[in-house]
């Protein structure tokens, strides 16, 4: 019944997205996030859904009559640098098959990531892009939230299984980041009953982070929710919400929890956590020695025995950062950072250039809670490999383009000024002239 369900939904709405691309864009994030096919148990969970749509999407731009135009920022302009290098990182790769698979499918990201400014042209838009993927995501962090509570945190929340968020530490980072983008929703959200809704979705997505067990996700979560206060409109509001979550967290939670993330303190007899950092330094290591780094898939048996401290420990990089640099050194490291600060920078200059206008609040309160999400994912990620999380890239676009928006919106409102003074101005010499 999901198999049918599943495939009802997405090619009931192909007609629509051949038309309209933005639901094309709409449909391709609500199958990347949620993965709701692999939800279902029958053909459905090996459907190519989104590269069908995917496909679709990229007709509907090129077949669409709607103006486009790429608005070609700072950032766009190192996020299409950072690709070119890491192409040709993969052309010097130690394992250059393994490489080359893993580039064509951070391609395939980022050409969806590349049309979404095409595509998300108004407010509007990007106001249901924001619903599309909390709602993906927030899916997992309400049920995880009552997972959690009726299993008294015995077990870890899960993600789909096969997805980019299938283990515990990677729908934590993924829950991270979307509750900021909830706050968002819920902040502009008039109607009462959805408005607590989104409330209740927020506690129980924090719930289901901690239900992770994740430590780095738990670590993520401290920063994030402080930096989350310090940006918060309604900081009472946000103090309860924070409040209540942590409440219900210290009645729910086993002490095998407590023992599990006290072992943060202790990383130093934690065989886990010393394989990481021998993996660190392996990447470390490899960027030093080579300029392009190791390529996509380095942290193999090879690589530890030739770079790492102790070859015998071959380990996972887990950190966003130490992935980048082993796979595409210092300047891939470089162009990845620059990339983040220039946005962070965009979300700033949001924050200052419309806070005191009313009709604004809405773009002030999207770079504030997108910089939350990135400090959720800066945090986080260092203990978590999950540098080409697609997720992150859409956070990243969608700053750019609170920004464009509100640029366009406001050069939309001086023409419209101009033009009602030319008319007025006209109107008076009229009159001037009608005048004996």
């Amino acid at each position: 019944m999901r198999d049918l369900i599943v495939t009802a939904i997405v090619f009931g709405f192909l007609p629509m997205a051949l038309s309209r691309p933005y639901v094309g864009l709409y449909l391709f994030s609500w199958l990347s996030y949620m993965n709701p096919h692999r939800l279902a148990w029958g053909f459905a969970t090996t459907m190519p859904f989104a590269y069908i749509v995917a496909l679709t999407t990229m007709v509907s731009v090129l077949t669409s009559k709607e103006p486009k135009s790429m608005p070609w920022t700072r950032e766009m302009t190192v996020l299409l640098l950072y690709i070119i290098w890491m192409t040709v990182t993969t052309y010097f790769a130690f394992f250059y098959n393994l490489a080359t698979e893993q580039l064509l499918k951070v391609i395939k990201i980022q050409i969806m990531i590349f049309l979404t400014p095409l595509v998300i042209t108004n407010r509007q838009r990007l106001h249901g892009l924001i619903w599309i993927i909390a709602l993906s995501l927030g899916f997992y962090g309400v049920k995880g939230g009552i997972f959690t509570i009726l299993k008294g945190g015995a077990f870890r929340v899960q993600g789909p299984p096969g997805t980019f968020i299938a283990g515990n530490n990677e729908i934590a980072l993924a829950l991270l980041m979307t509750i900021p983008l909830i706050r968002y929703l819920q902040l502009h959200e008039t109607r009462k009953w959805l408005h607590q809704g989104l409330g209740a979705a927020m506690i129980l997505t924090i719930i289901s982070t901690i239900g992770s067990q994740s430590r780095g996700a738990l670590v993520g979560a401290a920063v994030m929710g402080f930096i989350f206060w310090i940006k918060s409109r309604n900081k009472f509001f946000t103090s309860v919400m924070l409040t209540a979550a942590i409440g219900i967290v210290a009645l729910v939670m086993p002490q095998e929890w407590y023992d599990r993330m006290s072992t943060i303190k202790t990383y130093e007899q934690d065989q886990s956590a010393q394989g990481r950092i021998n993996a660190w330094w392996t990447a470390w290591n490899v960027a030093k020695d080579r300029v392009t780094g190791g390529g996509f898939e380095m942290f193999q048996y090879r690589t530890f025995h030739q770079y790492a401290p102790d070859p015998s420990s071959v380990h996972d990089v887990h950190s966003v950062y130490f992935e980048v640099l082993g796979e595409h050194g210092f300047i891939g490291l470089g162009l990845w950072l620059l990339l983040a600060i220039l946005t962070w920078q965009t979300g700033s200059w949001v924050i200052k250039h419309a806070q005191r206008d009313p009709d604004k609040k809405w773009a002030v309160d999207l770079a504030a809670m997108g910089q939350v999400s990135m400090v959720g994912f800066a945090v986080s990620g260092a203990f978590l490999g999950l540098s080409n999380f697609d997720l992150y890239y859409h956070l990243l676009m969608i700053i750019v383009l609170t920004k464009v928006i509100l640029l366009k919106e406001q050069a939309q409102s001086a023409r419209e000024l101009n033009i009602l003074k030319e008319e007025t101005q006209t109107n008076s010499a009229l009159a001037t002239t009608r005048s004996p």
